[in-house]
């Protein structure tokens, strides 16, 4: 008898059509989840679009119409949790400056998949294209909410309101960025305080 029956379904086609063109946010929480458990079970270098779809039960082409290459999809898996952690607002732009890349960079990077995963990113961001334009699209999105830290601090008072707050929080974040892909992440938290006081030693007109 043939297996071909017009009655029997493929289940990958049945999985494409369950997920469909949109994002069905139960399909698309269930695929992270499964790109997720690849990471943690593969690591970096197990890591493929094709290891996903087998482990998600869903089709290639879907999984390739919502996230073009594994660089895209590695870092939703990564928003997913950084989305998660709020931003800090202590009272005082020193406070929320050393929390910023003290537990918001350093603490969420140390010891976990999230800091390898994005180590990941930014390493592919260098010789892939489309990989870059993810990661500067995601980059200007953080920056777009941890300015807000040096707004806060504008209207509190401690900073002139013409204060560059891109300029610092890129200060921040590159230290965090360059200890992370030497892997110095654990060595640079020791230094926190100490990193954000010669920082806010260069900001004229700082009140703290």
């Amino acid at each position: 008898m043939s297996t071909d029956s017009p009655n029997r379904q493929d289940p990958e086609e049945t999985a494409r059509r369950s997920i469909g063109a949109r994002r069905n946010p139960a399909s698309q929480e269930a695929i992270l989840d499964a790109a997720e458990a690849v990471l943690e079970e593969g690591g970096i270098a197990g890591f493929s679009i094709e290891a996903v779809a087998r482990r998600a039960r869903a089709g290639k082409p879907t999984i390739y119409r919502w996230w073009p290459h594994r660089t895209a999809l590695m870092l939703d898996v990564y928003k997913r949790f950084k989305n998660a952690k709020a931003f800090p607002d202590t009272g005082s732009l020193r406070g929320d400056l050393v929390s910023f890349l003290g537990d918001h960079l350093l603490g969420f990077w140390h010891g976990s998949l999230c800091g390898t995963v994005y180590r990941a990113v930014v390493a592919e961001a260098q010789t892939d294209q489309e990989a870059a334009k993810v990661l500067n699209a995601y980059h200007d999105e953080r920056m777009a909410h941890s300015v807000q830290i040096v707004d806060r601090a504008k209207s509190r008072g401690e900073v002139p309101q013409d204060t560059d707050g891109e300029l610092i929080i890129g200060l921040v974040v590159s230290y965090a960025w360059h200890k992370l892909l030497l892997g110095q992440v654990e060595e640079a938290m020791e230094k926190v305080p100490r990193v954000v006081e010669v920082i806010l030693k260069g900001v004229p007109g700082y009140r703290g």
